[in-house]
């Protein structure tokens, strides 16, 4: 871990395009799951462009021991989350441009249970990347390191503005959105919402609004 050319981030759920533009940026990318698992974070939520603005998906967990460690979270099914995300998703972008080339993966994740939110996660990551035709270069940590020798994303890429860092090598590149008609262009969503309106091209934006360390692809 110990390279600059390495960085560490937390899981995430349906990832932002910020946290991609370190997966292309990065020769490796550590993926935390010793951590203490923390709330209202991307780990078990994604942003979508909504008819009123930004539109939050949240997985619900089980209450575990106190602090439990992310690698041991897992998804709570009591209530019909996977059947409302998959909704929400559809009335979201059924409009957009690539609707139909992604939606029978993106369904996939809302027909399968998974015990623990760690593997759900890393199983839509890999879907991500075959999107994107890019490697998967990330590696679970071994253990928790508290400041890592390397560039450490785990909590500044975060939903609330407060937690979030100065990060001058993101600087978003605009594309059309479905409801950008209302509001204009709402930055750093989900790689859902980049991906249903441009497709192939998703990984131009994401490499022209980040900085690229390594040009692997």
């Amino acid at each position: 871990m110990e390279n600059l050319n390495n960085c560490i981030l937390s899981t995430a759920y349906w990832p932002n395009i910020q946290y991609f533009t370190k997966v292309v940026s990065y020769t490796k990318v550590y993926i935390e799951q010793f951590e203490t698992f923390p709330k209202q974070s991307y780990r078990n939520r994604c942003a979508l462009y909504g008819p009123n603005s930004i539109q939050t998906l949240q997985i619900p967990i089980l209450k575990g021991a106190h602090n439990q460690i992310t690698k041991d979270v897992r998804i709570a099914y009591q209530m019909p989350w996977q059947k409302n995300h998959f909704q929400t998703i559809k009335s979201l972008y059924k409009s957009s441009p690539f609707f139909d080339y992604y939606t029978d993966d993106i369904e996939f994740f809302y027909n399968k249970k998974y015990n623990f939110l760690l593997d759900y996660n890393n199983a839509i990551f890999e879907v991500c990347c075959r999107w994107l035709k890019i490697g998967n270069n990330t590696e679970l940590t071994s253990d928790y390191v508290k400041i890592p020798l390397c560039p450490d994303f785990r909590n500044t890429i975060h939903p609330k503005q407060s937690h979030q860092a100065e990060d001058k090598n993101f600087n978003p590149s605009k594309y059309t959105q479905v409801f950008s008609d209302r509001f204009g262009f709402i930055p750093n969503l989900s790689i859902i919402d980049l991906v249903m309106n441009c497709g192939p091209d998703s990984v131009s934006i994401l490499k022209s609004s980040g900085l690229i360390l390594k040009n692997k692809y």
